[in-house]
């Protein structure tokens, strides 16, 4: 059988097939190295354990069909590890994913790590074993050698099997009201679009040690490169540099001449880039205080904040690891130390942990523990946390 799907026929022919199957295995194997976007190489698909397709992405010009299965809410579509393959296929077809079944974030729920790799995962539940060999190869060149097309449609062909295999597991857990919830976010389109831009300045490298007053400059030109970056498709990295930025905000230039004397940035940089620069050093000095980010307070200077996050984090991975949970995907360090900074009276719209399962499973908890309505003591069985109520 001819496995490779090349054309917007042959790919309609696949997809009236798809929409008729309870569920579809889906993977994609990408190029990411010289732009913004990932250059997508292929697509799998399975329609079963037994057959599955790879779709020619380069050279199909219109995906359409393809994008009628992401969006149709009566087909499971099976992924691993599924918001970057979501947000590419969201590029490459413009329709929104619904009824999406992540094996990774599954194995979160079942006693496994929420990070675990596909072969790894296959390996613990189904007792498969996949050979990795092919993962740094260039999925843009055609044609495909044998061995590349083994391995991409290995990637699909256990999907199902995996996928009964670990929703019966967190059925026997009770956490499958919880899965469903958590899945459910693939659902909202809102996950799909590029609208943090304002929020990129957080993941420069060196932006928790500046001031407020740099901070919003830093804001301001870390936007301007991630739009930058977008329009020529290009790594931001390759626009400026973090420590460009960095180096910027904490100088403020106000001039060309202001900006020969800042290192590292070069004189071609400046000479391209300048005119921005300059008018984002600008808008960002603009910013009355009020407006400007929050700067992030540290340990050092918060000790009891410091020893009161430490407190709830082990409570949060002793509870976790007695329900079979990955804490990992129940909160971040971050989101703990925002709730615990708030306190009992914390904004219920500004924390995640006081939604759906999480409120249920700790969120609940930590607001009781911080209000001082709730103790921890360890277990003499188990060792871990064990929450006592009846304080007296």
């Amino acid at each position: 059988m001819n496995n490779m799907i090349n054309t917007t026929e042959a790919l309609t022919s696949v997809i009236d097939r798809a929409m008729k199957v309870p569920q579809v295995g889906f993977d994609t194997e990408f190029v990411w190295e010289q732009t913004y976007y990932p250059s997508l190489g292929i697509i799998q698909i399975s329609l079963s354990d037994e057959e599955a397709f790879l779709i020619d992405a380069p050279a199909i010009k219109d995906m359409a069909p393809l994008g009628k299965l992401l969006a149709n809410p009566d087909v499971m579509k099976i992924f691993h590890d599924a918001q970057q393959d979501l947000t590419i296929l969201r590029r490459a077809t413009g329709a929104f994913p619904q009824n999406v079944f992540d094996t990774q974030c599954a194995a979160g729920f079942v006693g496994l790590s929420s990070s675990i790799s596909l072969s790894a995962l296959l390996g613990d539940a189904i007792g498969v074993q996949l050979p990795k060999t092919e993962t740094r190869t260039d999925w843009l060149k055609r044609p495909l050698t044998d061995r590349q097309v083994e391995y991409a449609l290995d990637d699909v062909l256990h999907l199902h099997a995996l996928h009964d295999r670990l929703y019966s597991k967190a059925q026997e857990c009770g956490h499958e009201t919880w899965l469903a919830e958590e899945l459910a976010k693939y659902n909202d389109p809102g996950l799909y679009e590029d609208n943090e831009i304002q929020e990129v300045f957080r993941r420069v490298k060196g932006s928790g040690r500046l001031e407020a007053k740099k901070l919003v400059i830093l804001r301001e030109l870390a936007s301007w490169r991630e739009s930058e970056a977008r329009r020529r498709n290009r790594p931001k990295s390759w626009v400026l540099s973090d420590e460009t930025l960095i180096s910027i905000s904490r100088n403020s230039p106000r001039s060309v001449e202001d900006l020969n004397t800042i290192k590292p940035i070069s004189k071609k940089e400046i000479q391209r880039y300048g005119e921005a620069l300059l008018r984002e050093v600008k808008k960002g000095l603009s910013i009355p205080k009020d407006k400007r980010p929050k700067v992030t307070a540290h340990y050092k200077d918060e000790e009891s904040l410091g020893a009161r996050v430490d407190f709830v984090l082990a409570y949060m991975k002793g509870k976790s690891m007695a329900a079979g949970i990955d804490p990992t995907l129940v909160a971040t360090r971050a989101e703990i130390t925002s709730l615990v900074r708030e306190g009992p009276d914390a904004n219920i719209n500004d924390h995640r942990l006081l939604h759906g399962w999480r409120r249920e499973f700790l969120g609940e908890d930590i607001i009781m523990l911080l209000a001082g309505q709730l103790s921890v003591r360890l277990d003499t069985n188990t060792g871990l946390p064990q929450p006592i109520t009846d304080i007296k």
